[in-house]
């Protein structure tokens, strides 16, 4: 009896050794199908609801129609997309026209320091004009004071000093009228803004 226990142990250990091969294709599936399940999840996207008559979600067809609450979410998000798109272009279109503002601010202010730049170059060649007809009026007043204290005026010292008295005056006279162009230039677009 002993060797016929053994015998019956062996046949039923054997038996359980199928079942147990036999579970094995079923359990690869199964844990297959999980793993899809999961990386599906994990990108986000739903599980379907497997269909009447499917074991497993084997041999399921998918539902034809969405998940009322998804479409929902997604009716909503792209509505909130719009939304985004619309508040971006009117964004773009603000930082274009600001743009454009500095841009022609930004001209004004070249022209306007352009035009500045010369008319101070202008006023330096002036004060440099003026200033060598100074000197040379000074130097024409001192030797005609020389020449009154020896007692007789030279005739050509005379014309140096009016001639140099005539260049102090127009080199004045240019200084002023440089000065006066600066003054219009700052005013025309003062008077410009007044007629608008």
């Amino acid at each position: 009896m002993c060797g016929a226990r053994m015998i019956r142990a062996q046949i039923d250990g054997t038996r359980e050794e199928r079942r147990m091969s036999d579970l094995a294709p079923a359990e690869r599936r199964l844990s297959d199908a999980l793993e899809r399940i999961a990386r599906r999840l994990e990108k986000g996207g739903a599980v379907q609801k497997p269909s009447r008559g499917a074991v497993f979600g084997l041999g399921a067809r998918p539902d034809p129609g969405p998940d009322p609450e998804q479409a929902a979410t997604i009716a909503s998000l792209r509505e909130a997309l719009e939304k985004e798109r619309a508040a971006n272009a009117q964004l773009s279109e603000r930082v274009h026209q600001v743009k454009q503002r500095q841009e022609t601010t930004i001209a004004q202010l070249e022209r306007r320091l352009a035009r500045l730049t010369e008319q101070l170059d202008l006023q330096s060649l002036e004060m440099l004009r003026l200033k060598k007809a100074n000197a040379k009026l000074m130097e024409s007043n001192s030797g005609l004071r020389d020449a009154q204290a020896e007692g007789f005026p030279d005739t050509i010292l005379v014309n140096k000093s009016i001639s140099a008295e005539l260049e102090a005056l127009q080199a004045e006279r240019r200084a002023e009228m440089a000065e006066m162009e600066e003054i219009l230039a700052e005013l025309k677009p003062l008077l410009a803004a007044e007629a608008r």
